[in-house]
């Protein structure tokens, strides 16, 4: 039987708009059409975790609008336990304006709405889907004591935990560090977290260095179309990417995150997770859009290849 996956975090409406070139400062450019589609990190990752995983539950917070009930059934939709999400009478649902080139890379500005609403109280409210949960996927778009008290309350209770910092805050509270069993940020994000000022390979094994002392298990990073990269105590492995053609580079991220968490909770070992989540993302940059970027168990077995067993 998979583990079950908690995932607790933020629900966007994505206004996504093409455009040729994203605008620098001061400058206007002509968008090429504008959709709505369902988004939010929170909500993507849990999206994946559904689709290549299963048993998969979202704590969040939806305002009381046809955004919150879109983003509902698109979950659901993706096989993902709805029941407990929060909605809130004060404030809409969170949204995102992305901005996408013509390179598939893109721009994102978030309005939390609703997803301020994902408080510490809330969480306590639902400690039972705490204790019944074998991994806990968080991220930086709700309030940052909840996610401090997630990880806290998910190292108490044994579980896994793992936490895509993004996006990346000034600071993450120490406290946090020491309840992670992952974290998962981008080149610029562990640029951020630790002060270091370029990617090369040294920086990035001195940037993991850094989490790790503060009491991180596991770093992984992710490198876009160079794969990603895990460091823990006794580990320094690259994992390759599958190589594809981008066209939106959107839900990568996110889907790469859901999908780890899939592969754990299957069974696989971290470094078979995480070729298991190259290549779910991979397929997620050849289509437009978020969630429905985001391919399901069938297609991510189409393509993965596991050369080392489980």
């Amino acid at each position: 039987m998979s583990g079950r996956i908690l995932i607790i975090g933020s629900l966007n409406m994505d206004m996504r708009i093409e455009v040729n070139t994203i605008p620098v400062v001061g400058e206007t450019v002509l968008g090429n059409g504008l959709v709505y589609t369902p988004g939010g990190k929170g909500a993507n990752q849990a999206c994946a975790a559904g689709r290549i995983g299963e048993h998969a539950v979202m704590l969040g917070c939806i305002g009381n609008d046809g955004s919150g009930l879109a983003l509902k059934k698109s979950l659901e939709h993706s096989g993902v336990v709805t029941d407990f999400l929060k909605i809130s009478d004060t404030e809409a649902t969170g949204t995102a304006v992305i901005l996408v080139n013509g390179e598939g890379n893109n721009s994102i500005v978030v309005c939390t709405g609703a997803n301020n609403e994902c408080n510490v109280e809330y969480l306590k409210e639902n400690d039972e889907l705490f204790r019944k949960c074998d991994y806990i996927v968080l991220q930086m778009e709700i309030p940052i004591e909840s996610v401090e008290y997630a990880a806290f309350r998910g190292r108490q209770l044994g579980k896994t935990v793992i936490l895509n910092p993004a996006p990346a805050p000034d600071r993450i509270p120490e406290s946090i560090y020491s309840k992670l069993d992952f974290i998962t940020p981008n080149e610029t994000e562990l640029m951020k977290l630790t002060g270091k000022m370029d990617l090369s390979d040294e920086n990035i094994r001195d940037g993991a260095g850094i989490l790790l002392g503060q009491g991180v298990k596991n770093v992984i990073v992710t490198l876009g179309d160079r794969g990603c990269r895990w460091v823990s105590a006794d580990e320094d492995v690259y994992i390759e990417a599958v190589k594809t053609n981008a066209v939106d580079t959107t839900a990568a991220g996110d889907c790469f995150n859901g999908a780890f968490a899939a592969g754990m909770a299957k069974g696989m070992n971290i470094r078979n997770a995480l070729r298991f989540a190259n290549t779910a993302s991979s397929i997620t940059v050849t289509r437009k859009g978020a969630q429905e970027a985001i391919p399901d168990l069938n297609e991510v077995n189409k393509v993965f290849y596991c050369p080392d067993g489980a």
